[in-house]
């Protein structure tokens, strides 16, 4: 029987909490990344209202006319901004496209930060005014959140707490809004063709909020599929590839899929919002000194968070 340590933890208790509680909240999401890469947050700054309100535009936005949205399909920007229509995006190593329309909100740097120009601007759906205002600040309080996350990893790991910090301040974050639009025809789809096929996030950590639907799954050590469920508005984080690369696999990028529903709920839609938490592409993802051992030689080659993502944004086809 396998046995999942998806842990429900309080982000308060690490941030205004005591010393031990802090502690403790360092300890239990360290051992979770260690054991399944996934835990449930919450007290991670979004209201209800804020959510309910997100999943309102979200909704609006993929409501729009065919033809509206592909103006905003930037194919320079490799799905980084803007909108990514159907069949755009396939997991690593499967040659059928997602069953999934997205569209993606990049950083806004409003310091004298040089990264500013490393940046395309954010795209602005001109039929809906309020979309990039709640997107916004679900950006900046997930960030926010995000940071607060890395700094208790930090310290699990013997490593200064703000060892993140300059590296995510102004990082290439993304907060994608995801359409797993309805299945009409069941029997026209080919056989593995998924919502979301089996794949490791490329990112330091991903926070999801709670989706419309259940689908979210991960593959358990006794390779098994286990449903990932959410309380209410309670968010979802999983560790990504850049901090695995960094911690030589001591913390795990799990492998997880969005399943399609059974056949009688296919007729609906599920929305989902991801935000994934990346550095600053200059970020060096080499793995620390302190996490190689004889007992646990040294997976990964050493690369920078930019050429890491450049090189995974090809596989899965987004980028030429």
């Amino acid at each position: 029987m396998s046995t999942v340590n998806i842990p429900r933890l309080d982000l308060n208790d690490y941030i205004n909490g005591t010393e031990g509680q802090r502690k403790r909240f360092s300890d239990e999401i360290g051992k979770a990344f260690n054991e399944t890469g996934f835990v449930t947050i919450t007290n991670h700054g979004l209201s209800k209202e804020l959510i309910d309100k997100l999943y309102e535009q979200v909704k609006e936005l993929f409501a729009l006319p065919e033809d509206v949205k592909l103006k905003y399909e930037k194919a320079e920007l490799a799905g980084q901004r803007g909108y990514t229509s159907k069949g755009k995006e396939t997991a690593k190593g499967f040659k059928v496209p997602d069953l999934k329309e997205f569209w993606q909100i990049g950083q806004t740097v409003t310091d004298n930060d040089p990264v500013k120009f490393e940046y395309p601007e954010n795209v602005h759906v001109e039929e809906l005014p309020e979309f990039n205002a709640v997107t916004g600040e679900v950006y900046q309080r997930l960030e926010a959140a995000g940071k607060h996350l890395l700094q208790a990893i930090a310290v699990y790991l013997g490593l200064n707490e703000h060892y993140f910090d300059a590296n995510v301040h102004n990082g290439n974050s993304i907060l994608r809004t995801l359409h797993y639009f309805p299945i009409t025809d069941p029997d026209a789809l080919p056989d593995d063709a998924v919502r979301a096929g089996a794949h490791e996030d490329i990112n330091l950590i991903t926070l999801l909020i709670g989706a419309s639907a259940d689908g979210l799954e991960l593959l358990t050590r006794e390779n098994t599929w286990f449903p990932v469920k959410a309380h209410g508005e309670d968010v979802v984080v999983n560790v990504g590839d850049m901090l695995q690369r960094l911690t030589n696999g001591k913390l795990k990028s799990t492998t997880h899929r969005v399943v399609n529903p059974p056949r009688e709920m296919m007729k609906f839609s599920r929305f989902s919002v991801p935000f994934f938490l990346h550095p600053k592409s200059s970020m060096d993802l080499t793995s620390l000194p302190e996490t190689i051992s004889e007992e646990h030689p040294k997976q990964f080659s050493d690369m920078t968070a930019g050429e890491y993502l450049d090189e995974r944004l090809r596989e899965i086809g987004l980028k030429k």
